[in-house]
Formats: structure tokens, C-alpha cells, sequence
């Protein structure tokens, strides 16, 4: 068994390197050179970009999941890591032998395998991918104990609550590694866990307008800075549901027991009621490098270079009901997650072709939350999927989410 030296020096390896959770990654790393250091870095098509990273840190092993771009690669590289390549390849460097945890921050349903593949070498996993709980939430947490691994979260929102349900129990980190996924705590001691969210860029925006609204505007995210597919996702509130089934797994709570609050001002990143009534929450401004940070350095704070809060400059923090029925994938994602089985990969892989259709101008904004619902009804769910049943239900939910677009533009 592994022993777990919490004030040694992590050695991770970032998968979706290129993307803004890993460029967030790369800055954590320079900014606490004694706590983290990059083994290894993948990407899946953006040669030039990956070689830019992996110039900067010199991990000693890089992955591209595009075979085509390994030219591109080579030659943009000033010195020789070992190359990986192809989706072989980045289960490969998913599992380096010297590497101590594994970020997963690939967007959509690629990084799933990998994730696991990490678990069972015995990683730690910090998660970013918000579909690797959501498809197979249940896999994923048994797998991590059955490995004696944590799962970690990144995402601000969770990596808030893990941080309140600490605070509220006064945990830290075992000596030796147990047979826990995360922290224990009693879920009897909680209450609710309180999700926040900036409420997107149609907070205020009258429903009857819904129909104009372009791909132009759904990508002026208000707080964050992200790749298109999540900022859609922000937009519609799909993230803030796919957020509700990540929490249900990785805390162990019903379903009934995760809300959303909309919280404009993104200062305060989610909270924890406990059964007492007292209410504990995470602040600190959107920077994604915080979440990071403390994925990596658990169960210990260390110093960087981020901004404190000035509380001498927040004039207020507001707090507001969302619009359900204006919005209705949270409780798309209710019915999701209380169902469960195959049904949140379904609802997810159908989000994922309506984004993609609406991005093209191929439906309209509305057509987002309809699609979903629709395949969602045709589904019939399987219980305690194994991963080909996961799999099987992401490709079938994927297929009725275009035969769906195509009516759509008849």
C-alpha cells in the first residue's frame, strides 16, 4: 500500500493540457514548483499548443490522441519526451508509473476510460470532466475504493463543498491510504448541499426571447472563461445539472438533498447546510488555479500567488431562486440523477449533440431542452450499468439526439 506523504511534492499528469482547466493546471504548477510537478501532458488535436506546454514544464511523456498531428508535434518540441499517441496512447500515459495523480480535464465522454484506467493503476483522480461522475458515477466511486485511490474534485463548485464538509467535520487526510473514495463524513450530519451558479448570460432574459437567442450571445459567459461546449452548458443551466448528479456521487447524498441557488456575483462557490442549521460556505474570486490548487495539495493549504478577497470591495452578495420552468434542465438532471442507471448518460449524451447542433445554427436555443427530454423519454434504463451498458446507452442517446435535429430542420 501506498504510503501518502502530504507534504511531498505531487506528481500529476494532465489530461486536456490545452484546454483552459489544463492551462489553469500549468499556471498552478509554476506557481508552487515544491508541491506539484507535471510528468506528463495530453491533448487531443492541438500539436502546437501541447508542445508550447510541454516546452514550458518539460514533462518527460506527452500524449495526442490525433495521430495525424505527431509530425506537427515532433518538430514543434525542443527536446525529447516520450510520446504517447491515439486513444491507446492516452490510456498509456494515464497510467505512468511514476505519477501520483491523474487531472482529468478532457471535455465530453473521452475522458471516461482513461479515468478509470488511472484508478485501477492506483492514481489519485482530480476531476474536471464533469461527465466521467455523471455517465458512471457508480463505477467510478467503487472502483476508487476497491483501489483505495481518492476521487478529487476540481470543478469550483464541488471542490467548495469538499472543502465545507471538512471544515464541518474537522477531517483530514489518513496516514495511510483506506478503503474510503474520499473523506468520510455522515450524511446524516448534512442537510443539504447548496450548489451556486452565476445564473449564465440569460439570467434576466424574458422567456419569450428564448427563440432569438444566438450562438453569439449564449457564448458571452458573464464570470467564466471556458470552452464553448461548457459555456453553453452555463447558458441552458445543463452544467448546473450535470453538477447536481456529480455532487449525489461524490458525497454520497439523494438526490433531494442537492439544490442550486443563483448566485451572480461568483464569490461564494457552493455551500454545505448541515443538520444543526448552520451553514457553512467556500469564497474566493473565479479563478479556477484555487480549486486546482487544493485538488493537488490535499489535505494541506499552501501560499501562492493568487489574489485574498478585498471584502472592502464586494458591495454585495445576492442570492436568488432559479427560473425552473424558464430552465428546465436542472430538473431534467433531477429526474437523472433520482432515476439513475443509464439514464444521466443518455440525458448527457443527448445534451452534448443538442450543444453541437445549436453551435451549428442547426435548432434554436429552446430546441436544447427539448431534444434532451425527448430522447430521455424514449430511453428505457438500466440498472447498475456495467461500462459497455454506459457506453452502449451514450452511442444510442447520441443516434435519437440527431434523428431529432434532422426533424427538427424538416
Amino acid at each position: 500500500m501506498r504510503m501518502e506523504n502530504s507534504k511531498g511534492r505531487k506528481r500529476v499528469v494532465i489530461l486536456g493540457a490545452t484546454g483552459s482547466i489544463g492551462e489553469s493546471a500549468l499556471k498552478v504548477a509554476c506557481d508552487i514548483p515544491e508541491r506539484m510537478e507535471i510528468v506528463g501532458l495530453a491533448a487531443k488535436s492541438n500539436a502546437q499548443k501541447l508542445a508550447e506546454a510541454a516546452n514550458e514544464v518539460r514533462p518527460e511523456s506527452v500524449c495526442l490522441v490525433d495521430e495525424t498531428r505527431i509530425d506537427v508535434l515532433r518538430r514543434a518540441l525542443d527536446y525529447q519526451p516520450r510520446i504517447f499517441s491515439g486513444e491507446v496512447g492516452l490510456l498509456e500515459i494515464a497510467c505512468l508509473t511514476n505519477a501520483d495523480m491523474v487531472l482529468v480535464a478532457i471535455v465530453g465522454t473521452a475522458g471516461l476510460r482513461p479515468a478509470l484506467a488511472a484508478i485501477e493503476a492506483g492514481k489519485d483522480l482530480a476531476v474536471a470532466s464533469k461527465e466521467i461522475l455523471v455517465m458512471a458515477g457508480e463505477i467510478v466511486m467503487r472502483e476508487a475504493r476497491e483501489n483505495s485511490v481518492h476521487v478529487l474534485p476540481v470543478d469550483s463548485e464541488h471542490n467548495a463543498i469538499f472543502q465545507c464538509l471538512e471544515s464541518g467535520r474537522g477531517l483530514s487526510a489518513p496516514k495511510d491510504r483506506g478503503t474510503e473514495a474520499a473523506p468520510t463524513f455522515q450524511s446524516s450530519d448534512v442537510r443539504r448541499i447548496i450548489l451556486t451558479a452565476s445564473g449564465g448570460p440569460f439570467r434576466e432574459t424574458p422567456r419569450k426571447d428564448f427563440d432569438s437567442i444566438t450562438p453569439e450571445q449564449a457564448l458571452k459567459h458573464p464570470t467564466w472563461n471556458m470552452g464553448p461546449k461548457i459555456t453553453i452548458d452555463s447558458a441552458t443551466l445543463f452544467n448546473k445539472g450535470l453538477e447536481m448528479i456529480e455532487a449525489h456521487w461524490l458525497f454520497g447524498v439523494e438526490m433531494d438533498r442537492v439544490e442550486v441557488v443563483i448566485h451572480p456575483q461568483s464569490i461564494v462557490h457552493s455551500m454545505v447546510e448541515f443538520a444543526d442549521g448552520s451553514t457553512l460556505a467556500q469564497l474566493s474570486y473565479s479563478n479556477m488555479r484555487f480549486p486546482i490548487q487544493y485538488a493537488v495539495t490535499w489535505p494541506d493549504r499552501v501560499p501562492n500567488t493568487l489574489p485574498p478577497l478585498d471584502f472592502s470591495k464586494l458591495s454585495k452578495l445576492e442570492f436568488f431562486t432559479p427560473r425552473y420552468d424558464d430552465f428546465p434542465a436542472m430538473n431534467l438532471a433531477r429526474r437523472a440523477g433520482e432515476t439513475g442507471g443509464t439514464l444521466p448518460a443518455v440525458m448527457n449524451a443527448a445534451n452534448e449533440i443538442a450543444v453541437a447542433a445549436f453551435l451549428n445554427r442547426q435548432v434554436r436555443f429552446p430546441d436544447i431542452w427539448r431534444i434532451v427530454e425527448e430522447v430521455m423519454n424514449r430511453h428505457a434504463p438500466v440498472a447498475h450499468p456495467d461500462l459497455d451498458a454506459i457506453l452502449q446507452a451514450d452511442q444510442w442517446a447520441r443516434n435519437e439526439a440527431q434523428g431529432c435535429v434532422k426533424s427538427l430542420n424538416r
